[in-house]
């Protein structure tokens, strides 16, 4: 088993993903083994359909390894249930997709409360509209998503993502949904709050240019891993 340092936040140890159908079987990951740190950036990379998703459920606790470990902040999120799994992810992990998943019915606001609240803070109104000011949303708080571009949408995503600072923030092709100047956008806001923070970044990306600002990328190629760690 590999070592894993004190200040790891993510320790993801020969981790093994197969799917048995009637044709077969699948192996979609293989050996997967790395660490990332407290305020370190990195992007998975690969072809479609290389396990770029498989992989970042798996380190989120949303999906199950078929073998294998992963560390969130040193709690294996295998050996608990998934009540006990759902709780560690609502103290310790952000999420942003590409889709948003924005809830129509609930203002801008509304949406970046949401997480507060059902940690019961006291302080979810002013710490939400602090936050949506943040991404440049401070005119906006009462707009519904469905009033918001598509950027507009993605910041409410980042502000809800973020407003609970997490150890650890997910994006899934953050900016599949965007057009390049306006995902440029997003990108440069999230790095922003990832530096602010303190928080650790993982996300899966198709763009080269997106992967190339993060300190590491993470290549998926058949299952398999390779690294490259020339941040710039």
């Amino acid at each position: 088993m590999s070592s894993i340092p004190p200040a790891a936040i993510v320790a993801v140890e020969h981790v093994f993903k197969s799917v048995t159908d009637s044709a077969g079987t699948l192996d979609i990951l293989q050996d997967i083994d790395f660490t990332l740190g407290e305020r370190e950036t990195a992007a998975i990379v690969g072809a479609s359909g290389s396990g770029k998703s498989t992989l970042l459920s798996i380190v989120a606790g949303l999906d199950t390894p078929t073998s294998g470990t992963v560390k969130l902040a040193g709690e294996d999120l295998f050996a608990i249930d998934e009540d006990e799994r759902a709780a560690l992810r609502a103290r310790k992990v952000g999420f942003v997709f590409q889709s948003f998943q924005l809830l129509g019915n609930l203002s801008a606001l509304e949406n970046v409360m949401l997480p507060l609240e059902l940690a019961d803070r006291r302080d979810a109104r002013k710490a939400a509209t602090e936050m949506l000011g943040r991404v440049g949303l401070g005119q906006r708080l009462n707009h519904y998503p469905k009033v918001l571009s598509g950027g507009e949408q993605q910041r409410v995503a980042l502000a809800r993502a973020f407003v609970v600072q997490p150890a650890l923030l997910l994006a899934d092709e953050p900016t599949g949904s965007l057009d390049f100047a306006t995902g440029e956008q997003v990108m440069r806001l999230m790095f922003d709050l990832n530096r602010e923070l303190g928080t650790t970044l993982v996300l899966v990306t198709h763009d080269r240019g997106i992967a190339a600002q993060c300190e590491r990328r993470i290549t998926i190629e058949a299952g398999r891993v390779g690294f490259d760690d020339q941040g710039v």
